[in-house]
């Protein structure tokens, strides 16, 4: 199979990642092999690249956002018959056994597997997945469209979900990436208005005409103080001014898997009023089946934009340098 295997961590500017001939997979007991269709391109794929989260696989095929058909099956493998389309995303094994996961909350799993950091992901022809980890996909979304959800989507969910926003409350969101154009789809079909932080200026008029209320640069300019805010951007120094934005009780989410240092803040300013800032850590299971019904009752329509499996370097670049509009998608097969 054709693949974009990445040999060695590297800035994204000297294209590490080789269109590479590798064997074809073969799934093991419990697993799925997946002919993949499309594989969406996010910042944590830059993360994995460029060295950010610990090198803990090399070489390792990057892509968690993984659109394709089912073609093959392990032993004890029969949730998914040949030719089901599914999805893969990053959680890709939880321990199943540790304290976290007896309590529902597998996210926080102390053994768990990433796709396209611990195991091989979907920049290739082929993927394999536990079956108990793929998702079946609703059939009001395209391949293309359907790959967002699988990472922007979920973690855009759960980080909507940990900022605690009142039905018809106001949201703010810092950064319009990916993330962020699925999330304001869902704020405003649960009657919330969006003010969006960004510093680009296509960004901004795109947050505009999906429907934010308010789209600026600068957070102290927004019309009034937000209920809940999300943190996209994976800035340290905008936790403290988005929190000195934020409602008395409001609550803060940060959506990153990676972040810069936070600068020293001021307790008054910032935390108190029972202000509350709260992390996200990848997500469950039952977060991504959640998104995908409501994002089909919608139904939600991601702004994606398509190139070859081949230009991978080239679309990571675009991401890094902020000009992408919505998420870049990889067509890797028909």
């Amino acid at each position: 199979m054709k693949a974009m295997l990445l040999p060695e961590r590297g800035p994204i500017e000297t294209s590490p990642l080789v269109l590479t001939d590798l064997p074809d997979p073969s799934p093991g007991p419990g697993e799925i092999r997946v002919k993949v269709s499309v594989c969406g391109i996010c910042r944590t794929d830059l993360h994995v690249i460029e060295g950010d989260l610990p090198p803990l696989r090399t070489p390792v095929i990057p892509g968690h956002q993984v659109v394709g058909t089912v073609d093959a099956a392990g032993e004890e493998a029969s949730r998914f018959p040949p030719g089901t389309r599914v999805g893969i995303a990053w959680l890709a094994q939880t321990c199943g056994e540790c304290d976290f996961c007896a309590a529902g909350r597998e996210n926080l799993c102390d053994r768990p597997l990433f796709t396209g950091y611990h195991r091989d992901g979907g920049f290739a022809e082929y993927a394999v997945v536990p079956e108990a980890f793929a998702y079946p996909l609703p059939p009001a979304f395209r391949d293309a469209e359907a790959a967002p959800l699988l990472c922007a989507g979920i973690i855009g969910f759960r980080a909507l979900r940990r900022a605690d926003l009142p039905r018809g409350g106001t949201l703010a969101l810092y950064g319009f990436g990916s993330s962020a154009h699925i999330v304001i789809q869902l704020a405003l079909h649960r009657g919330c208005g969006v003010f969006v932080v960004t510093r680009g200026e296509k960004h901004r008029d795109l947050a505009k005409r999906m429907g934010a209320s308010w789209a600026g640069e600068n957070p102290e300019e927004m019309p009034e103080a937000p209920d809940s805010a999300i943190l996209f951007a994976p800035v340290g120094e905008l936790v403290p001014r988005a929190l000195k934005r934020l409602k008395k009780g409001g609550t803060l989410s940060l959506a990153g898997i990676h972040m810069s240092d936070i600068p020293t803040m001021r307790y008054e300013e910032c935390l108190f009023y029972e202000k509350n800032v709260r992390s996200v850590t990848a997500n469950t299971r039952q977060d991504g089946e959640d998104l995908l019904l409501e994002a089909s009752e919608i139904p939600l329509r991601p702004k994606v934009t398509l190139f070859p499996l081949e230009e991978a370097n080239r679309a990571l670049k675009l991401l890094k340098a902020d000009k992408l509009e919505g998420t870049g998608v990889l067509t890797v097969g028909g």
